[in-house]
């Protein structure tokens, strides 16, 4: 999965995040809202947004790789403003071939405006058709309401609940996961 990054929508240019958004990356990762149900903690810093952009790959990812994609605001020629609204994350999985996992996060002055959908439409469809990917899945903290409609509205199908089965910021909590393969993305 080798090639440049870059993607488009009617309202959204998405590509790599870049040393001038991680003020704003920083600031809506520290956002405690934000950071309940992702990887990070509201501790997030320079540093580690630092060493995030300066370790991932500048193509899709390989297996057991993971890339950052900003989410920018379309102009009307196509090209990217600086603003940073969001970003997904495409992860290559490390044991299945052709498989990605994604995530997003979307800055609280920007949710609720329909652009995580819009970004991992986009994702999903560039994996299927461009990359040939055969299966996406997502998954999400069962307590993430928001999260858990967004994954339903893409069309991805719930695998299961994995029940108290991941320990996550000092407390047991249960997954939902969620995926779609190509000849189902063909199909909706």
């Amino acid at each position: 999965m080798t090639g440049s990054v870059r993607l488009e929508t009617d309202r959204l240019v998405i590509e790599p995040l870049v040393e001038t958004d991680i003020p704003t990356f920083v600031a809506y990762r520290r956002d405690p809202a934000v950071a309940r149900y992702q990887s990070w903690g509201d501790d997030f810093s320079v540093a580690d947004a630092e060493a995030l952009i300066a370790g991932q790959p500048a193509t899709f990812p390989l297996p057991g790789q993971w890339v950052q994609l900003a989410l920018r605001p379309r102009g009307p020629a196509g090209d990217a403003s600086p603003v940073l609204l969001g970003d997904i994350a495409i992860g290559g999985d490390a044991v299945q071939p052709d498989t990605f996992e994604l995530g997003v996060t979307i800055a609280p002055a920007h949710q609720g405006a329909g652009l995580a959908r819009e970004a991992l439409e986009a994702a999903i469809e560039h994996l299927f058709f461009a990359r040939g990917a055969h299966r996406v899945l997502m998954q999400g903290d069962a307590r993430n309401e928001p999260v858990l409609r967004l994954m339903r509205r893409l069309g991805l199908r719930h695998e299961g609940s994995i029940f108290e089965g991941d320990w996550f910021k000092g407390e047991w909590t249960t997954l939902e996961r969620f995926a779609l393969l190509r000849r189902e993305w063909s199909a909706r």
